[in-house]
């Protein structure tokens, strides 16, 4: 199977795995998979799989161990325990193999800021014995791809933020990798930008490349993440599709009202059996209707500094989990 996009064939055909299993393996597989930095356990024992063609997002605040697993993922980092297969290959034994077939987007931009947008593109083939004049012409077709190809010949350091960064998932597209690892991605960039790299990563998405996404932005997991699990302090707390997760936590919608101090309690007194749960954020209380129009006529005729139905979110669900957002 080929596929290709700026009139140029961008991916390879996906043999790398076992004659006759192509695309039914999963591509990454982790089991009871550990990581320890001097005797602190920042990922403790946790198991899941990647399928094929999807993208498959690790969602957590700063600290909650997506990093650490990348880190293993890629060859990084050692794993400590457990076990942890890419394209059914242990991540300790066969690195350069997996390697070959990786594509990583870090979370820092790290470019070199003295070549050209081109330039950049074409050393970095050289890490994967890419003849230059090949390296020129995918180069050339990444450019277009990622609407860079008007800075194919300036240096990166007059870039701006949001072209930085699609350069940098350009040039890990340069090796044409089966599995794409994106750290944070759009961390950093303006709404614009992160909407431009959202419809690329679809794009990619969409041509059969497999693509895991670490990301503490609620919309943009729920945006391009077929599957997900959400990770705090090393353990995976839930798993499933966006949708999935939302409504077994939380339902369709949630009703979020002011209050003032010592309020709390009354509040929910009110709502009494009309929700099925709520959570303190600031000086919000958040609950969880069961039945939003009741719930909203029980509250008519109450002062109240906010009065918001809206839709459930991820970040609904991960504060009902661990009672924190997820930029903490």
């Amino acid at each position: 199977m080929t596929a290709g996009f700026a009139g140029a064939n961008i991916l390879v055909d996906p043999n790398g795995f076992k004659a006759g299993e192509g695309w039914k393996l999963d591509v990454v597989v982790a089991s009871q998979l550990v990581k320890r930095y001097n005797g602190l356990e920042a990922v403790k024992g946790i198991d899941f799989a990647v399928r094929a063609r999807e993208c498959f997002g690790i969602l957590g605040p700063n600290g909650a161990g997506k990093s650490s697993t990348v880190n293993m993922l890629i060859g990084l980092s050692p794993v400590t325990a457990g076990e942890l297969r890419v394209f059914g290959l242990d991540v300790r034994t066969a690195a350069r193999r997996i390697k070959r077939r990786l594509g990583v987007v870090h979370q820092d931009n790290n470019l070199d800021p003295e070549l050209s947008v081109l330039q950049n593109l074409v050393v970095y083939a050289g890490y994967f014995n890419i003849a230059r004049k090949a390296a020129l012409n995918r180069g050339r077709d990444l450019l277009e791809f990622f609407d860079l190809t008007a800075k194919a010949g300036e240096r990166v350091e007059n870039l701006s933020g949001g072209m930085k960064r699609r350069l940098t998932i350009a040039r890990a597209l340069i090796n044409n990798p089966e599995l794409v690892v994106l750290d944070e991605p759009t961390t950093g960039l303006d709404p614009q930008a992160r909407h431009l790299v959202w419809q690329r990563l679809f794009q990619l998405k969409e041509q059969g490349v497999t693509l895991v996404l670490t990301t503490h932005y609620m919309d943009e997991a729920s945006q391009l993440c077929d599957r997900l699990v959400i990770i705090d302090q090393g353990e995976i707390l839930e798993e499933g599709t966006p949708r999935e997760l939302i409504a077994r936590h939380i339902g369709t919608e949630v009703l979020e009202l002011g209050r003032a101090a010592g309020e709390t309690g009354d509040l929910v007194t009110t709502a009494g059996p009309l929700i099925h749960g709520h959570q303190v954020v600031g000086d919000n209380l958040v609950l969880y209707p069961r039945d939003s129009r009741a719930l909203l006529q029980a509250f008519q005729g109450r002062r109240l500094a906010r009065l918001l139905l809206r839709p459930a979110t991820l970040e609904d669900v991960f504060l009902k989990l661990t009672g924190r957002g997820l930029d903490s």
